[in-house]
């Protein structure tokens, strides 16, 4: 900030650091759920998605940038440059906590239901020696999002989180349309209609 590089708020959520087997399995996250999540929860709501991820930008960003000011925290915070593996984590917590029943299985040693699938995954971030304040900033950026868009509309019947109208207006919002077999032929229409008509 003092250097006036304003351009790395964005640019530190591009870059996932060392191609290690941590490295590996978020590049494996970022490519399944974010897909799920489009395909799914997000389908034809390209503005939505994409407010999502600001929004988990700007809560990972908020509290780094608070949490570096804090003592006996800031020095765990200091070490985090980065925040993309944080963002994917972000997006696996949400599709968890939307999906919290599918059946799941890690390396094929156990099973457990998706709504777990964060903790597992933070164990094993540990495991293999990341911080784990990585995972955990995500959790803490998916939960605020999940609270905010799903549990607190229930509650209250007020949406926070609405995606504002500009945004809206930067992505073309296109109906879903199923495709059709080209083959596929429809029967006549009855025959007291034809009469009618």
């Amino acid at each position: 900030m003092k250097q006036y590089q304003f351009w790395r708020l964005v640019t530190n959520f591009l870059y996932f650091r060392k191609m290690d087997l941590d490295f590996l399995f978020h590049m494996f996250f970022l490519g399944r759920y974010c897909k799920l999540l489009e395909e799914n929860s997000f389908r034809g709501r390209t503005a939505d998605f994409f407010y999502m991820l600001l929004f988990g930008a700007s809560v990972l960003t908020g509290i780094v940038l608070i949490g570096g000011m804090i003592p006996y925290v800031s020095e765990s915070f200091a070490r985090i440059i980065f925040l993309s593996n944080s963002l994917t984590f972000m997006m696996v917590y949400v599709w968890s906590k939307q999906n919290p029943h599918i059946l799941m299985s890690f390396l094929g040693l156990f099973s457990f239901t998706a709504a777990y699938l964060p903790w597992v995954l933070l164990g094993f971030s540990i495991l293999v020696g990341a911080s784990p304040w990585v995972d955990l900033l995500g959790m803490i950026a998916g939960h605020a999002y999940y609270f905010l868009e799903d549990v607190y509309p229930r509650m209250t019947g007020r949406r926070p989180l609405k995606t504002p109208s500009v945004i809206k207006a930067l992505f073309a919002e296109e109906p879903v349309v199923m495709a059709q077999p080209g083959n596929v032929r429809f029967a006549p229409p009855p025959a007291e209609q034809l009469h009618q008509d």
